[in-house]
């Protein structure tokens, strides 16, 4: 156990050398580091990518020593008719000593028309790669293990053991890029749409719902690459949107806003991007230097988010959605109505779902536990320092409207990380 988990750190620490690489860079890490480590003459890397007709692998890394490959030639279904569809459906590692002599009683085949030109497969070891909540993103296909001499052999069986936690812990790192990819590609799209709108003032109507669509979807990727950091938090950035929507307006503030809060409250942890990875990633008690840095997340969300016109209420919550009413918070120790009033309510907000969700060190309140510990308070927590009493007044009174939020979205069982 602790020589597999000895190699998924190695492996991590390989493949994350380069921090600002692309997918494309990434991908062609985990694949050169997966054949080296199985002895692999050649293999290919796909995602899982999704169309109205269905799922699907796209090949977005091809490697083969002998022959010159083209990861973009081909898709593959997610289906039986291929290993590596079966692998990207099912989940399951799959090792064929011959791929052209495979048991008949097996529920998948090997489909010679993917087969490279002038190359023929004859081993494979075929694993998925998941994140942190177990979905499939990914599969990896490796193919014809070399012996002494150049001979091909046969996968050892004990390879699929090890292949299991280094394809658990590079999962996320490859949906987190990839996130992070679509997020440039979107902002790209962004930028050419801008130039579009100085061009075509005639069709400035039509751009400008598309510029919305896009930067809403921008937002979204950006809120959800940060949360891929913690594990088990599920639709938590989805509901603290909801949340915040929902006491915006039932405080009577403007509609304008209620809109921006809608989409800039997941925006609150955004910060913990910048947050040193060994101790975001700590298991355990954190110390004095390590909580200083975890709590630096809020200067550090407002720093990535203040350039943007767009962001500046979604950089305010950043800043200052662990400061309290007492003035005992953080970063700056703000206190009563000098906290925006955004802060107080995504503070609200962000509590009731923390105390509502299961993560891996604490089982979920019901929402009974949780309206009594932030209207009365535990032993970590007292609602009279922590909170706006305007805005624990109006959970108070609508705290079945934050019951049936959580009930809409939460999130669907086996989410949580194994």
């Amino acid at each position: 156990m602790d020589y597999q988990h000895n190699l998924a750190q190695e492996f991590l620490e390989f493949v994350e050398q380069q921090p600002r690489q692309s997918l494309t860079q990434l991908l062609s890490r985990v694949l050169r580091k997966s054949r080296m480590l199985t002895g692999a003459e050649a293999g290919t890397i796909f995602i899982v990518r999704r169309k109205r007709s269905g799922a699907y692998l796209q090949a977005v890394n091809a490697q083969n020593d002998r022959i010159r490959v083209n990861a973009s030639d081909f898709e593959v279904p997610v289906s039986n008719k291929t290993i590596s569809g079966y692998v990207g459906g099912t989940g399951e590692t799959v090792i064929i000593d011959d791929v052209y002599h495979i048991d008949a009683a097996k529920p998948y085949s090997f489909n010679p028309a993917y087969e490279a030109k002038n190359y023929k497969s004859i081993t494979m070891l075929c694993f998925p790669l998941k994140n942190y909540t177990n979905h499939i993103i990914g599969v990896a296909q490796l193919i014809n293990r070399l012996g002494p001499g150049g001979t091909i052999i046969p996968f050892d069986p004990h390879m699929a053991a090890i292949v299991g936690p280094v394809a658990r812990v590079v999962g996320t790192s490859i949906e987190r890029t990839d996130m992070m990819d679509q997020i440039r590609h979107k902002n790209k799209v962004l930028q050419n749409r801008n130039r579009q709108l100085a061009d075509q003032r005639s069709h400035i109507g039509a751009l400008q719902e598309q510029t919305e669509e896009a930067f809403l979807l921008s937002v979204g990727l950006l809120a959800r690459a940060a949360e891929i950091h913690d594990e088990g938090t599920g639709n938590h950035i989805v509901r603290t949107n909801e949340y915040s929507f929902f006491i915006a307006q039932h405080l009577g503030m403007p509609k304008e806003f209620c809109d921006e809060i809608h989409y800039s409250a997941q925006l609150h942890d955004v910060g913990k991007m910048s947050v040193d990875q060994a101790v975001l990633k700590k298991k355990g008690r954190l110390d004095d230097l390590e909580r200083a840095e975890m709590d630096r997340h809020t200067t550090y969300g407002h720093q990535i988010l203040c350039d943007s016109p767009r962001l500046q209420l979604a950089a305010e919550i950043a800043l200052s959605h662990h400061e309290k009413w007492a003035g005992t918070g953080y970063p700056n120790g703000l206190g009563g109505a000098d906290i925006p009033v955004s802060a107080r309510i995504v503070q609200v907000a962000d509590i009731y779902d923390a105390l509502r969700s299961e993560r891996p060190y604490k089982a979920g309140f019901s929402h009974e536990k949780a309206m009594d510990i932030i209207l009365n308070g535990d032993d970590r927590l007292d609602p009279r320092e922590h909170f706006d009493p305007r805005v624990i007044e109006l959970f108070a009174d609508t705290h079945l409207g934050f019951a049936k939020i959580w009930d809409e979205l939460k999130d669907p069982p086996g989410a949580a990380p194994a």
